[in-house]
C-alpha cells in the first residue's frame, strides 16, 4: 500500500514466527494430579465429563491441530511475550496523531503545490518521489492487499495528474492511464457501501483537471463515468453553500471537489493546526487557492512526519487511542498495559466535550456518534463522570432515529454497533440511552436479517459475525474469556481496512503483534486452566461430591464460570475458591433442604460447622447415618484451610461463620446470600481485603451486597425454571430484559463504576459475579456447552 509512519522497533523475528511452545504453568498449592504426559488427539465435551480419561495429556490436546505451527523452534515463549508487550507499550506511549498509512491521493495533491518563490518546480519534491516509488506492478496506486475499484481508480488518477503536471516519469503515468482505461468499468460492479468519502465529488474534479492538462486516452465519456458525474450534480444541488461557508461540516473534508468557494469565509473555519478537517488534500487545494501560511504549515508538518507522503487524514489522535484500547480489551491483553491505557483515557477525557461529544481528532468542533459512543463507553467503564446527554446531538426527534453526524446520507452498521455497545452501560433513568439501545438493536437486527452488513467506514470479513455475536450476547451476560475467544476469530489484525477518501490502515488498531500476544496469552492460560480442571475432577472424586446430587457437568460449569471471569495465570487460587465455594454451597443446600435429612444430621452438621469456623478440631463420626455429614464437613474443613496464608484462612472462616449465623438465626435463607458470599470469598482469596476487614461492614459494600443478592436470587430462580423447562426459552430470554432485573443491573453498574471510597477492584467483583448469574440464566445449555469447549478446550491457532 505504501509507506506508513511506523514504530521503529525491531520485531521481524516475532512477526516471522508463531508463539507456539509449551507454556510454563502456575501450579495450585494442593495439586495432586497423576499423569499429565500421555497423549490425546481430540478433546470433546464427553472428555470433559469422563473421569476415566482425566489423565490424558493436556499438553497434547493441540495435536488435533497437527500442522507445523506447534513444531516451530520458539524455545522461550515468555521472551516472545515480553517482546510483544514492550513493542505495544512503546507504541501506545508514542501515539501522537496516529500511525496511518499514506494515501497516494492526498500525496498527489500535495505534490501539485508549486515552489513559493515563483520557480516552476514542486514545493514538495519528496511527495513526487513517494509517488514514483509506490506504483503497484499493475500500474495502479492504492491499497496493495485489498482491491477496491473506487480506491484504485481515484488514487491512480490523482497520481497520474501529479506526474503529468511536472512532466516526470512518463512511463509510470502511461501505465497509470492504461490501468484507468482498462479498469474503470469495474466501478459498475463495485458496492457503493465501500465507496470512499466524497468520491462522487472529487473523482469528476480530477477528471476535469486531467482534461485541462491534455491527458488523452482517459475514459471521460464512459457510461459509468457519466453516472458518477450525474451523482456529483445531484449531491452538489443538495449542498447548503451558506452552511458550508459559516459552520464546520464534513464538507470541509472535500473542498478540492467543490466550486465557487468563498475563501475569506472558509479560512475562518480552519482547525488550529491550519488544516481543513485534518485532510491534506483539502488543505493542499486550499493553499493553492489562498497561499495561506497556516495551510502550508500543516502540509509541511504532515509531509515531514510521513517521509514525503500524506495520509488521508491527520491527526486522528482520539480515534486511534480509543480503538486501540477497545481492541486490547477484547483481545484479553489489556491488563499488560494498565498504565498506558490510564494515560490514554485521561487524554480522551481532557478532550471530551460534555455538551457535544468528540470527533476522530481533538480540537475539532464537528462531532460524530462513532467516536462519541466508543469514548463514552470506555470512559464510563473506567470511572469517569460522563453524561449521556451528548447523544441528543445525534438523534432525530421526529423519526426517533440516530445518525452518525448531521446530513448523513447513508446509514452504516459500525457507528450504530458502537452506539449499541455504549447504550448497554447505562445508569437508571438515562432515557436517551434506552432510546439508543432500542433503535440500535432494531437497526442491526434488520441489517442482519437482510444480510446488509457491509460498512462504509470499515472493511472486515468478520464484521457480520462480530455484530451477530453482540446482538446474541448482551453485555450483562458477557464473560471476559468468552468475549475474547470469539474476538480472537473476529479480529482481522493487519487484514482489516478502513475507508476515508481512500482505503487506509492504522497500526495502533489493526496490528499483527496484538494478535500474536493475544494468541500466546490465551493458549498459555488455557493450558493452565486444563491442568486445573484435572485437579478439580480429582477433588470432586476425593470429596465424593456426587453423593450430593452434583454432577460432573455441574462441577464443570462452576469452574468455567470462575475461569471465564478470572482467567489470569496468577489467579489459580481465586478460581479454585470461586468454583469450590459454589459446589460446597450446593452441597450444604442439598443437605439442609433435603426432606430425608434428619434433625440429628442437621444438628450434627451445624455443630461441627461451628467448630470448624472457630478453628476447633473436627470430632469423629459416631454412626453411619452421619456419613454424608462427615463428607461435607471434611470438604469444608479442607476448603477453609487450603491456603498457606493464615490471615486468608481466618478471613474465610469468619465469612463462612457469619453466613452460618444468619441462617441459624433465620435472617436469611441459604441461596439469598449466595452472590454476596461468592464476592467476599473471591475478594479474600485475591488478597483485596487483607488486613481490611472493616471494608465488609462499609455501608457501600453492604449496599452492593444487598443489590447483588437481589439480582442473583431472581436470576437463579429463572435459571431453575429453565432447568425445569417451565417456560419456552426464547420467551424467558426476552422476559429477563423486561423484568426489574434490568433496572437493578443498571443500578449495579452505576454503583460499581462510580468513584467511591472502596477499591474499584473490590466493587468490580460484584459486577463480575452478577454477570455469571445473568449468563447462566440467559443462555441455554447447548450454547453454554459451546462456550465451555471454546474457552477451556479448543486451542487458538
Amino acid at each position: 500500500m505504501g509507506s506508513m509512519a511506523t514504530l521503529n522497533v525491531k520485531y521481524s523475528s516475532l512477526l516471522r514466527s508463531r508463539i507456539l511452545s509449551s507454556p510454563k504453568h502456575y501450579m495450585p498449592e494442593c495439586f495432586t494430579g497423576k499423569s499429565v504426559n500421555s497423549s490425546s488427539k481430540h478433546i470433546s465435551l464427553n472428555y470433559q465429563h469422563d473421569q476415566n480419561k482425566k489423565s490424558k495429556a493436556i499438553f497434547e490436546i493441540r495435536a488435533s491441530s497437527s500442522d507445523e505451527q506447534y513444531e516451530r523452534d520458539n524455545d522461550d515463549p515468555t521472551a516472545h511475550a515480553i517482546e510483544c508487550i514492550e513493542y505495544i507499550k512503546t507504541m501506545l506511549s508514542t501515539m501522537d496523531g496516529g500511525r496511518l498509512s499514506v494515501s497516494p491521493y492526498d500525496t498527489a495533491w500535495v505534490a501539485l503545490i508549486k515552489d513559493l518563490v515563483g520557480k516552476d518546480v514542486p514545493r514538495f519534491p519528496s511527495s513526487l518521489d513517494w509517488i514514483q516509488q509506490h506504483q503497484l506492478p499493475d500500474g495502479s496506486w492504492g491499497d496493495e492487499h485489498f482491491f477496491c475499484a473506487y480506491d484504485r481508480l481515484i488514487n491512480t488518477l490523482a497520481c497520474v495528474i501529479a506526474l503529468r503536471s511536472w512532466n516526470v516519469h512518463a512511463d509510470k503515468s502511461e501505465k497509470g492511464i492504461r490501468y484507468i482505461r482498462e479498469n474503470v468499468c469495474k466501478l459498475e460492479d463495485s458496492n457503493t457501501d465501500h465507496m470512499p468519502c466524497g468520491f462522487e465529488v472529487v473523482f469528476p474534479a480530477l477528471l476535469q483537471k486531467a482534461r485541462n492538462l491534455g491527458i488523452e486516452d482517459l475514459p471521460y465519456d464512459a457510461p459509468i463515468v457519466r453516472d458518477v458525474y450525474n451523482a456529483r450534480d445531484r449531491k452538489i444541488k443538495r449542498i447548503p453553500m451558506e452552511v458550508l461557508h459559516n459552520k464546520e461540516t464534513t464538507l470541509l473534508y472535500s473542498l478540492e471537489g467543490l466550486e465557487n468557494l468563498e475563501w475569506e469565509k472558509l479560512l475562518k473555519l480552519q482547525a488550529t493546526d491550519g488544516s481543513f478537517l485534518s485532510s491534506p488534500s483539502s488543505t493542499a487545494f486550499a493553499f493553492m487557492q489562498t497561499k495561506d501560511e497556516n495551510c502550508l504549515k500543516f502540509i509541511e508538518n504532515t509531509v515531514q512526519k510521513f517521509d514525503g507522503g500524506a495520509p488521508h487524514s491527520f491527526p486522528m489522535d482520539l480515534l486511534t487511542r480509543l480503538w486501540a484500547v477497545d481492541r486490547l480489551q477484547r483481545l484479553g491483553i489489556s491488563r499488560f498495559f494498565d498504565s498506558e491505557i490510564s494515560d490514554i483515557l485521561s487524554y480522551i477525557y481532557r478532550h471530551w466535550n460534555a455538551d457535544k461529544g468528540i470527533f476522530s481528532r481533538s480540537d475539532q468542533e464537528i462531532v460524530d456518534i462513532d467516536d462519541t459512543a466508543m469514548g463514552f463507553r470506555l470512559l464510563r467503564l473506567h470511572g469517569y463522570d460522563i453524561d449521556p446527554k451528548v447523544f441528543r446531538n445525534f438523534k432525530n426527534d421526529d423519526e426517533k432515529k440516530f445518525f452518525c453526524w448531521g446530513g448523513e446520507m447513508i446509514e452504516s452498521p459500525t457507528p450504530i454497533y458502537n452506539l449499541y455497545r455504549a447504550s448497554q452501560v447505562r445508569f437508571p433513568g438515562e432515557k436517551i440511552l434506552e432510546q439508543a439501545e432500542n433503535f440500535a438493536y432494531d437497526f442491526l437486527q434488520d441489517r442482519v436479517a437482510k444480510n446488509q452488513l457491509l460498512d462504509k467506514w470499515f472493511i472486515s470479513k468478520h464484521l457480520p459475525d462480530e455484530i451477530k455475536i453482540v446482538l446474541e450476547m448482551p453485555w450483562y451476560a458477557s464473560l471476559p474469556r468468552v468475549v475474547t475467544r470469539y474476538y480472537l476469530h473476529q479480529y482481522g489484525g493487519g487484514d482489516d481496512v478502513w475507508i476515508g477518501k481512500v482505503l487506509y490502515r492504522m497500526q495502533e488498531i489493526n496490528n499483527e503483534v496484538y494478535m500474536e500476544l493475544a494468541r500466546l496469552d490465551f493458549n498459555r492460560c488455557q493450558a493452565q486452566h486444563q491442568i486445573e480442571w484435572l485437579y478439580m475432577q480429582e477433588w470432586y472424586a476425593d470429596c465424593n461430591v456426587k453423593k450430593f446430587g452434583i454432577s460432573k457437568k455441574d462441577l464443570l460449569l462452576a469452574y468455567f464460570l470462575a475461569t471465564a471471569t478470572v482467567f489470569e495465570l496468577e489467579s489459580t487460587k481465586e478460581r479454585f475458591f470461586w468454583a469450590k465455594s459454589q459446589i460446597v454451597f450446593r452441597m450444604i443446600e442439598f443437605l439442609l433442604n433435603k426432606e430425608s435429612t434428619s434433625l440429628d444430621q442437621k444438628t450434627a452438621f451445624l455443630t461441627e460447622y461451628r467448630n470448624i469456623i472457630n478453628g476447633l478440631p473436627k470430632t469423629e463420626s459416631v454412626n453411619g447415618d452421619l456419613e454424608v455429614v462427615d463428607i461435607l464437613l471434611e470438604t469444608l474443613h479442607q476448603l477453609l484451610n487450603e491456603s498457606n496464608n493464615y490471615i486468608m484462612n481466618l478471613q474465610l472462616r469468619n465469612a463462612w461463620g457469619e453466613w452460618l449465623m444468619k441462617i441459624e438465626q433465620g435472617e436469611t435463607s441459604i441461596n439469598e446470600v449466595e452472590a454476596e458470599f461468592l464476592v467476599t470469598t473471591s475478594n479474600i482469596c485475591a488478597g483485596r481485603i487483607a488486613f481490611k476487614e472493616d471494608i465488609l461492614s462499609h455501608h457501600e459494600y453492604k449496599t452492593l451486597s444487598t443489590l447483588t443478592n437481589k439480582i442473583c436470587r431472581k436470576l437463579r430462580q429463572i435459571q431453575n425454571e429453565k432447568v425445569m423447562e417451565i417456560n419456552e426459552w426464547n420467551t424467558t430470554k426476552e422476559g429477563i430484559k423486561k423484568m426489574e432485573i434490568e433496572q437493578d443491573m443498571q443500578g449495579l453498574v452505576k454503583q460499581v463504576v462510580e468513584t467511591s471510597g472502596i477499591d474499584k477492584r473490590i466493587k468490580q467483583t460484584f459486577m463480575s459475579v452478577a454477570k455469571t448469574f445473568y449468563y447462566s440464566a440467559y443462555f441455554d445449555h447447548e450454547i453454554i456447552g459451546v462456550h465451555i469447549f471454546k474457552v477451556l478446550f479448543e486451542p487458538v491457532i
